[in-house]
């Protein structure tokens, strides 16, 4: 019975928390007996926080209910870029309106749709009140050792950190609030991402400080997740010192890089530095029902459709061989076909990790993404929804389970790996490139590009300037692709204005001749060109927020 009513207790305490943007005044702490209560013990008070790792999952997870990334509200953000196409033409996320934004025209991209679908300023402005009460209801009521207590609000100063920093990654101005309740006002004046930054940078040292050291990613934070996170955070913020001096952090608490590709999207698996899991019996996802082959709905008489986002031809080719080098594609981009194989054996093995290709293992069977195939190809903006076929004949086999059989229907148990290893290097790596430490730079990068499991030759050591700062968009568009990076990426390096305007993607038809040969056909997957307009470096200010708080202006660029 008592742990019945602290149950109610923690689950009346974080509904109270959750309040929207317009009731700030309804944030001051109370002496109710809960309160009091749940921060009396260490345990409790980590129970409190079991509520935010959840919203965490949300955020940028799989359990969202719609198998998609909520890093962008709309899918996989690989989407909005030349890497990844949605196929159906249905006006879902998931579908048609990926392509919408991706096509950028001034219909699409007005203040009430970017916001609608790559926004988050409401929602993440709750969380941090939630953030924010926490801590100081910790620092009000909490009776347990000081040891303990630092390390509750460690947890709490990193997931405020995390909320700001995703609406840094969007805003230009935010109102900043922290854990002194007397600051929730109705009006409230905006600051720059100067100021959100450094609050970021303060948050996150506090966290790596206090937090246990661990290299276990056991879906519980560590010092190494602060410090990994921090080191991202601080390559957007341009403070480059302190994005090298955090990746060094992490670099020396023993993490390593594992010898097989697969393993860091394993439970606990090395390389991986934070997950979330599941299982069968708490919670699940349905990632694997989004993103596997048709063939497999066909092969398990599962309830997937599959198919709904597929790699395309752009991602395809920007995987090097395994000698080094980009391999020479024109002979398959001719308009009236060629009944050459392609060179998929040539290229690196994060190329098979990363794309299931025709011809492909896959489930002890073979892809058959050509026309009529067991996996099937569709014709873009010709078919409401995918069934299960692809747009570019190729699928997502990185992070897709291939063990998963579907003998649970939809249900999806594969973590989701939100912060690993290889990232943090490459963090390291572009730090220096900053700092004009190339040859350290160029380091990283080798460890990243020539372990075993990749095995590409090194980059020479002379490597610097432009060369070697596409060496490094290089290896963060391949080895962090379909992690939720690379669109983010080419915003803060204010390159997508260029790279995403004026062009269209691309992926193979492939017809299946009545002698069994193959003829692959170079086709568009887009009904018109692809435009990003520079206004897309910042999101709009809520509308919402500009009626109810008379001290904020809308951004500039969205005048």
């Amino acid at each position: 019975m008592k742990t019945k009513i602290l149950s109610c207790l923690f689950t009346t305490a974080a509904a109270l928390s959750m309040v929207s943007c317009s009731d700030f005044l309804d944030t001051t702490p109370t002496d109710s007996a809960s309160d009091k209560l749940i921060w009396s013990k260490y345990e409790y008070a980590q129970l409190q926080a079991n509520y935010m790792y959840e919203d965490l999952n949300l955020i940028n997870g799989y359990g969202d209910g719609t198998g998609c990334t909520r890093d962008c509200f709309i899918g996989l953000s690989e989407s909005l870029t030349e890497l990844f196409k949605y196929g159906g033409y249905n006006y879902t996320s998931m579908n048609r309106i990926p392509s919408e934004f991706a096509y950028g025209t001034a219909s699409t991209l007005t203040k009430s749709y970017v916001d609608s679908y790559l926004g988050c300023w409401g929602s993440m402005y709750r969380y941090i009140s939630t953030a924010n009460q926490s801590i100081s209801n910790l620092h009000k009521y909490g009776t347990f050792a000081d040891e303990q207590k630092a390390e509750i609000e460690a947890e709490f100063r990193f997931f405020r950190a995390f909320y700001y920093f995703t609406l840094a990654k969007r805003y230009s101005k935010m109102i900043l609030y922290t854990d002194n309740m007397e600051d929730y006002q109705k009006d409230h004046e905006a600051v720059g991402r100067t100021e959100v930054y450094e609050q970021i940078y303060q948050d996150l040292t506090f966290a790596g400080e206090h937090l246990p050291v661990s290299i276990k990613p056991n879906s519980r934070l560590t010092s190494g997740v602060a410090y990994a996170l921090l080191s991202r955070a601080m390559l957007y913020a341009e403070r480059w010192q302190d994005a090298k001096d955090a990746a060094l952090k992490v670099m020396g608490m023993g993490y390593s890089m594992p010898a097989d590709l697969e393993t860091p999207y394993t439970p606990g698996g090395e390389g991986a530095i934070f997950q979330f899991c599941f299982d069968l019996t708490a919670q699940t996802h349905q990632f694997d029902c989004y993103y596997s082959p048709g063939g497999d709905k066909a092969a398990f008489a599962n309830p997937v459709s599959g198919g709904y986002g597929c790699p395309t031809q752009e991602m395809v080719e920007s995987f090097e061989q395994v000698t080094g080098g980009i391999p020479d594609w024109s002979p398959w981009h001719t308009a009236g076909g060629t009944q050459a194989t392609p060179p998929y054996d040539q290229l690196e093995p994060r190329f098979a990790h990363t794309v299931l290709y025709n011809g492909a293992d896959w489930k002890g069977r073979t892809i058959e993404s050509f026309v009529g195939g067991a996996d099937g190809w569709m014709e873009w903006m010709k078919q409401d929804m995918c069934e299960g076929k692809s747009t570019t004949s190729y699928y997502l086999r990185k992070r897709v389970d291939e063990g998963n059989l579907f003998a649970n229907g939809s249900k999806c148990t594969k973590p989701f790996t939100f912060i690993r290893y290889a990232e943090v290097l490459l963090n390291y790596a572009e730090a220096c490139y900053r700092l004009n430490d190339a040859p350290e730079a160029v380091a990283k990068l080798n460890d990243v590009r020539t372990r075993p499991a990749v095995g590409l030759p090194a980059l020479s050591s002379s490597l610097s300037g432009d060369a070697l700062f596409a060496a490094i968009r290089q290896e963060r568009k391949v080895e962090l692709a379909y992690e939720g990076h690379y669109y983010w990426d080419m915003r803060r390096w204010k390159l997508a204005h260029t790279a995403f305007t004026g062009n269209r993607a691309h992926g193979f038809k492939i017809e299946k001749e009545a002698n069994g040969a193959l003829t692959y056909y170079y086709v568009e997957v887009d009904d018109q060109d692809r435009n990003f307009p520079e206004k897309m470096y910042t999101n709009p200010i809520p509308q919402d927020e500009l009626e109810n708080n008379k001290l904020i202006t809308q951004d500039p660029a969205w005048n």
